[in-house]
């Protein structure tokens, strides 16, 4: 039973030595807390370290557990992350972005919809809730993947499964892209940056994503904790609405009235500018991120989960060509492709690296802004592919 609260502590600490070391190391910042998160996760699942034998006291406690912050981290999340958002600088930006967002989104769901034809299997149930996630992961981050995974009832193996192949063949692509590949879309898109500045690009630095320093701070602390309360807030509200509709606490009423709210709060000033909550969020997102990424078990990979790897790749490969050739027939250029491409495939924390790459801060607010939209609206698509697809 000791080994179940250890296990339950390292949750909790590993996201914090994660924030530690992206504060401290380069490296670190490349490579992002996310994709280090489901990495040491499942370093977890393959050492076994996390696994205990079915039926046990242990075992029962231990899942207990996991499944009681699995179920309120990312509810906690969503409003956090989503506060500091200035959704009205995406009504800002030029024609190109909203091409560039709109041919992005398009790509994916294009993608999500013709490769779940082609690789839905008899062996893995409710395909389409892995459409739906997919959609959401690919058009705002890991965010959108937890929360319709949370409200679609998706099994938590299967949740794992998809994370680790979209780690796989994601991953290396922020590689690629950081290490000089938009180099090689500056060629097959040359056109020019024409970013209007909704802001001042000088002022628009990486502490505007995921900058967690000076967190614990007495003039942070304060506004974080307002953020958290407002989180808490619209939980209970999302709680009551779903009592209220479907008499359970139907996850999918909730995740839906939680986002909505925290758009909506997201439009006054006091809220918006409250200090830290982009970064609070994201620590709660990086415990559930290891807790789902600790739950991958290698001997369940067999023809049905091959199957998901081969749909994951389908969506990223085919969602990047669409955007590619969308792009080029709008002339977007090939900065402001690569910023959408990660922001949405990845999420907005990883777009700052990649501008600092490219030395250009024109696309950051493009790029940023691109990931914000996707964020509030990927779980509203997800939820549509889900119901759609037969």
């Amino acid at each position: 039973m000791i080994r179940v609260y250890i296990i339950i502590g390292l949750y909790i600490i590993v996201p914090i030595l994660i924030i530690e070391c992206f504060k401290r190391w380069t490296w670190m910042q490349k490579i992002g807390t996310v994709v280090a998160a489901y990495a040491i996760g499942i370093l977890f699942a393959l050492t076994g370290f996390v696994h205990f034998e079915a039926g046990t006291a242990s075992a029962l406690t231990f899942s207990k557990l996991q499944s009681t912050l699995m179920s309120v981290t990312v509810p906690l999340a969503i409003p956090l992350m989503l506060f500091n958002c200035d959704f009205k600088l995406w009504t800002k930006a030029l024609p190109k972005t909203i091409w560039s967002l709109v041919g992005g989104i398009s790509a994916v769901i294009v993608s999500v919809i013709s490769g779940y034809f082609i690789f839905r299997t008899p062996e893995i149930a409710e395909f389409n809730k892995i459409a739906a996630m997919m959609t959401g992961i690919y058009t705002g981050g890991t965010m959108n993947f937890n929360a319709l995974g949370a409200s679609l009832g998706v099994d938590k193996t299967v949740m794992a499964i998809v994370l680790a192949f979209e780690m796989v063949l994601t991953t290396p692509y922020i590689f690629f892209m950081i290490g000089g590949g938009y180099k090689v879309f500056r060629k097959v898109l040359p056109y020019t940056d024409v970013t209007r500045k909704g802001r001042k690009d000088a002022d628009v630095e990486t502490k505007d994503v995921e900058n967690y320093s000076g967190m614990f701070k007495r003039k942070n602390v304060g506004g974080m904790f307002i953020g958290l309360g407002l989180s808490v807030l619209f939980l209970a509200v999302g709680a009551g609405l779903a009592l209220l509709i479907t008499g359970t606490l139907n996850e999918l009423v909730i995740i839906l009235t939680i986002t909505t709210l925290s758009i909506i709060a997201s439009f006054f000033k006091k809220v918006r500018t409250l200090p830290k909550t982009f970064e609070l969020g994201m620590f709660f997102i990086l415990i559930f991120s290891v807790i789902v990424a600790s739950l991958f078990d290698i001997h369940s990979v067999n023809g049905g989960s091959v199957m998901i790897g081969l749909f994951v790749a389908w969506v990223m490969v085919l969602s990047a060509v669409l955007h590619l050739i969308f792009c080029r027939i709008a002339h977007v250029s090939g900065d402001l492709f690569c910023v959408s491409q990660i922001a949405l495939l990845c999420s907005p924390p990883f777009v700052p690296p990649l501008v600092g790459a490219m030395k250009n801060k024109k696309v950051l607010i493009s790029g940023i802004v691109i990931g914000l939209v996707g964020y509030a609206i990927g779980t509203y698509l997800g939820v549509a592919v889900a119901y759609i697809l037969p």
